[in-house]
């Protein structure tokens, strides 16, 4: 394997060099990522994929002269947006202005390396068994992994192989990292605490809900843990930054607007708060949620924090749901007359799980959009995985509904029993049967739900059970099924337009 060695490599830092204390760092990151979109196998193929990105401000000491002086800064992501950059003292911000901003990105590496050292002096090292032996010359090719090398004798040699290159000086116009050069002017000289302000790419985030569920005949109850898996493939590391997650639908216009260089901030965490979690408020129209301590987020990195602490025995119901009609469709451009749609077909029982987001129910926080996984413990009391499902962002005092999966117990079958279509009228009058049959050993609740598919304006006009109406094309039948028992429903129903 070939390496690179480079002497002398040493890269004067400013004509006004800042002072070398620790950072401040402070991150605000925003996803756009699905939940399930990212594959955590390899999140390291990412990079700048990720479905998100981070607003970075980053606190410094720096020296700065009187007047125009030029200034280079090096601790920047390698992801860096440039247009977004924003320099300001926060010690005299009246007094002090970026005059001009570059940003350079010609990274040193072999091959150019190689290419600026053609026509120059340099030493190759061959490892020979145990022997490593050096060979100095002026460097005249480095096409294709070989270098042509003339000797100090006129002799020219071609290398193959290799194991070192050394140089002695880094060459001017290339640099080790990504560095933004300013033009300061500034009225007050000496220290300044400044800050840095950029957005990146490769940073993303997304939540994680965990369920245990316990059943109680039809009621039930569950504890509710929340995660939030943070992503930085930057391209450089923040350590004890003070973190923020953005849950939102924040737009971005097609070409990035540089950041205002406003006089900002940053929120010390209040003295107690090491080893508080996230505080939820509100930012905009969107959900600002910040960790009470500060924490490392290292490049190339994936780190899970707790977004709450977990809700015990918050209230829940289990509905089964069994459905056999055809989903109504967006608009009705006509009315179905058909008579063959939809006329039988085989149910399905689908297992949900209901909970409200409510203080009452010891919730009642902005949930973000996440995958929400559920466990039961089994008849050994181990926890068993039954089922997950995804949520949008989702507002206190709402419902969520989670579906586990289909039940395997209960089964049954829709059936067209009439049918009649009067066109002077413009009526289709239909009736329908369902039989729900439960195979278990203990009774079960099924709710029949039926969708008025055919036309907008309807009316049942006759029905063995009572129905509840969902919406404006939905009716439910609540039913009580005995163990290995059976359940019908009959009803007819007039569409008219």
């Amino acid at each position: 394997m070939r390496t690179l060695l480079a002497t002398g490599i040493a890269v004067a830092m400013t004509t006004a060099a800042f002072a070398a204390d620790a950072p401040d760092y402070s991150l605000t990151v925003y996803s756009s990522a699905q939940p399930g979109q990212v594959n955590t196998e390899s999140l390291a193929n990412y990079g700048p994929a990720l479905p998100g990105y981070a607003l970075v401000r980053d606190g410094r000491k720096m020296n700065l002269q009187a007047g125009n002086g030029v200034l280079r800064f090096t601790d920047v992501a390698k992801r860096i947006d440039p247009t977004t950059v924003a320099f300001e003292s926060l010690t005299d911000p009246v007094g002090t202005r970026v005059v001009e901003q570059n940003y350079q990105f010609d990274l040193v590496n072999r091959d150019k390396l190689l290419e600026r050292y053609v026509g120059e002096r340099v030493t190759v090292e061959q490892q020979r068994g145990d022997v490593l032996e050096r060979l100095s010359g002026v460097l005249l090719s480095s096409a294709d992994g070989t270098l042509i090398l003339q000797r100090d004798n006129g002799e020219v040699v071609s290398i193959g192989s290799y194991s070192n290159v050394l140089f002695p000086s880094l060459p001017g116009g290339l640099i080790t990292r990504p560095t933004l050069v300013w033009l300061v002017n500034a009225k007050q000289a000496g220290t300044h605490d400044t800050r840095v302000s950029y957005q990146t790419q490769g940073m993303t985030w997304w939540s994680d809900y965990n369920i245990t569920l316990r059943e109680n005949g039809n009621g039930c109850d569950m504890d509710l843990s929340a995660w939030v898996t943070v992503v930085n493939q930057s391209g450089a590391s923040y350590p004890q930054a003070q973190l923020k997650l953005v849950a939102g639908e924040v737009n971005r216009a097609p070409a990035p607007a540089p950041a205002p260089m406003l006089r900002m901030k940053t929120m010390a965490a209040p003295a107690g708060a090491a080893d508080e979690g996230f505080q939820e408020s509100s930012l905009f129209e969107y959900h600002l949620y910040t960790l009470g301590r500060r924490s490392d987020l290292p490049d190339n990195s994936t780190k899970q924090l707790e977004l709450f602490p977990t809700a015990a025995k918050a209230g829940c119901t289990k509905q089964l749901v069994f459905t056999a009609s055809p989903q109504p469709w967006s608009y009705w451009p006509a009315p179905i007359q058909d008579q063959n749609y939809g006329a039988t077909t085989q149910g399905t029982v689908g297992a949900f799980l209901e909970f409200e987001n409510k203080e009452a129910n010891k919730l009642g926080m902005p949930l973000p959009a996440g995958r929400v996984r559920v466990n039961q413990a089994s008849a050994d009391g181990t926890l068993e995985f039954i089922g997950e499902d995804v949520i949008k962002h989702t507002p206190r005092n709402e419902t969520l509904r989670i579906k586990l999966g289909n039940a395997f117990d209960i089964v049954g079958e829709r059936r067209q029993t009439g049918f009649t279509v009067d066109t002077t009228a413009k009526t289709i009058t239909e009736s329908f049967e369902l039989s729900v049959r439960n195979r278990k050993k203990t009774a079960a609740r099924v709710i029949a739900r039926e969708y008025l598919y055919r036309w907008s304006d309807w009316t049942i006009t006759e029905k063995n059970h009572d129905f509840v109406k969902r919406d404006a094309a939905t009716i439910d039948f609540p039913l009580d099924i005995p163990a290995d028992g059976e359940a019908k429903v009959t009803y007819t129903v007039r569409y008219k337009w």
